[in-house]
């Protein structure tokens, strides 16, 4: 191939690269703003239950968000239909002894004493109708009462799980605090200018307290190198256990609980029920646990981070490896953008 035709095969590869780029910038705008647009309709649909209830929308939120993590990971229940993740069964939505599980109509569905309402004005009653189900929730709630307390019993009857009922009362707290939906930002759980390492783990066997299997991800760093919370949410545990020494769980917007063991200590101050958010503080990288409290140095000093998902039955712990590596992937192309 002659010199001038190499020249055109080239800038025929530059366009296609430009091409290329230009596509994926475009797609990934798209995306953002398709994602914007469904925060704003799910805030406008809370923001319309408080209006008619006067229930703060962040408890509607708290609600919404639970389910949908539930639903993501069930595959007894259908995906959502619209914005929202709220699940009525059939004989919730339309009454036990109702014959037709799928009846759409309000005065039918309110003689047997279904949830279902009309939330949007058009006569029907519809548990795939966003705000039929918003508006069926805040009525549910309001028949209850409108304060803190009597909405936690209401929520107890309704799912009759204790967990179920903490879960959504910590994103309660964390939606009333930041007034935003937006809280999926994570980072890495030590700082990236630290000397650390790891790799996945997730699997191999382990002997202390009887043969079992890790369930996380050890990053090894020196003692005395803090340790971050990955996420928004609440400290649900904060203590001595044999096995992680003294650890922290925290519990996010997501259903998930994040586990950091075998630390040296805890930062001062914090304590469970705590608010944190990516990045705060919470302790630092030890070597403590495999025994009674206060045993340390059996192992090196690292970090055992683990993930645990809850859905509305039972929590089962999963691998953290490639979350760990799209949050530092993630976190140091940030940097590198400042």
């Amino acid at each position: 191939m002659g010199e001038k035709g190499g020249f055109h095969v080239h800038r025929w590869f530059v366009a296609l690269w430009v091409a290329t780029v230009l596509f994926i910038a475009a797609s990934a705008a798209s995306a953002a703003e398709q994602e914007e647009a469904m925060y704003e309709k799910r805030m406008e649909l809370y923001k319309k239950a408080e209006a008619v209830s006067l229930i703060p929308w962040y408890y509607f939120a708290a609600i919404d968000q639970y389910e949908r993590n539930v639903r993501q990971v069930r595959r007894d229940l259908p995906k959502p239909a619209g914005v929202l993740g709220i699940y009525m069964k059939p004989d919730v939505w339309a009454g036990p002894l109702n014959k037709n599980p799928h009846d759409t109509n309000p005065f039918t569905i309110s003689q047997f004493g279904g949830l279902g309402v009309d939330g949007d004005g058009d006569g029907k009653a519809r548990a795939d109708d966003d705000d039929d189900v918003i508006m069926a929730m805040a009525r549910y709630l309001q028949t209850y009462g409108i304060d803190h307390r009597h909405i936690k019993i209401a929520l107890w009857n309704y799912y009759q799980r204790a967990k179920t009922v903490d879960l959504i009362l910590g994103k309660v707290k964390i939606y009333k605090k930041y007034k935003t939906l937006k809280l999926d930002d994570h980072v890495f759980p030590l700082p990236l200018r630290a000397n650390y390492s790891y790799r996945d783990t997730w699997g191999d066997a382990r002997g202390w307290g009887g043969r079992r299997i890790h369930e996380g991800t050890d990053i090894f760093a020196g003692y005395g190198v803090p340790v971050r919370s990955t996420c928004y949410g609440i400290v649900e545990l904060k203590g001595w256990n044999k096995y992680g020494g003294w650890r922290i769980g925290i519990r996010d917007i997501n259903n998930t609980y994040h586990y950091f063991a075998h630390l040296n200590g805890f930062a001062a101050d914090l304590r469970e029920g705590q608010i944190v958010e990516p990045g705060t503080i919470i302790g630092s990288v030890g070597s403590s646990g495999y025994g009674p409290p206060g045993t340390a140095g059996k192992f090196p000093p690292h970090l055992h981070y683990g993930m645990y998902k809850d859905n509305g039955y039972t929590e089962w712990a999963f691998d953290p490896y490639p979350h760990l590596k799209a949050w530092e992937r993630a976190e140091r192309q940030q940097q590198r953008r400042r």
